[in-house]
This record gives C-alpha cells, structure tokens and sequence, in this order.
C-alpha cells in the first residue's frame, strides 16, 4: 500500500483529520472509566470500513456525544453498554455504515475492557511474578 493509498484509507476509516483531533480532545476530557471505555470502542470500530469519511467522523462524534452526555447525567458504563458490548458496538455501527469482519480477539478486548472500565473482574487473572 502506497502512502497516498494509506492516507486515503485512513481518512475513510477516522475522517477528516481536523474532526478525529477534535473527536480526541473531546474524549481526553472524560473521566478515566468511560475514557476507557471510549477507546476501547475506537479500536473495535478501526475494523469497520465505513462507506465514506463524513459518516466515519459522524460516529466518532456521536460516540463522544453519548459518553459526554452519560458524564453529565452519571450513567453507569453497563446502563450505556449493556452486558455484552459487542453487541451494543456493532448496533452503534449500523447506523454509519456496512461494516467489515472483526476478529474474535478483538471482540474479546473489548469485552475486556468494558469490564475492567465498568470494575469488573474480567475473570483474567493477574499474573504476578
């Protein structure tokens, strides 16, 4: 892959750079937990390829909308997600575009990290040496 080719599927993927840097700064200024939660969601989504750059900014915006606003109110991270985030993800999704194939330990991730975000014992244990 070129680097225009790169940058092109990039550009698709987050959107026009000046809305994704925006996007980053609106989820730095949330609270660890549902910053958390945010990012692990962002990664989930790079699977998808969405049918344009408008509606790939459009999702990210709207995902920090939502996270803000639960902020505000002090939605609990499971009242938002549900008990199974892949399934809430791939909803979220529907609505901006046709998505692409996500690797099973991509799903497993997020679920991982919905759950340590939302203090829940993952079931992972630490590995102390």
């Amino acid at each position: 892959m070129s680097d225009g080719e790169k940058s092109g599927f990039l550009s698709k993927v987050i959107g026009p750079k000046k809305r994704w840097r925006a996007y980053k700064a609106r989820v730095k200024e949330l609270p660890e937990n549902y910053r958390t939660v945010v990012e692990a969601i962002e990664q989930y989504l790079m699977h998808f390829v969405p049918t344009d750059s408008d509606s790939s900014a459009s999702m990210f915006e709207d995902l920090a909308d939502l996270f803000e606003q639960a902020t505000a109110n002090g939605t609990p991270i499971r009242e938002i997600v549900g008990e199974d985030p892949v399934e809430f993800v791939e909803a979220f999704v529907q609505n901006y575009s046709e998505g692409g194939y996500v690797p099973p330990r991509a799903r497993k991730r997020l679920i991982e990290a919905i759950g340590r975000a939302a203090g829940e014992d993952t079931g992972k244990a630490d590995k102390a040496v």
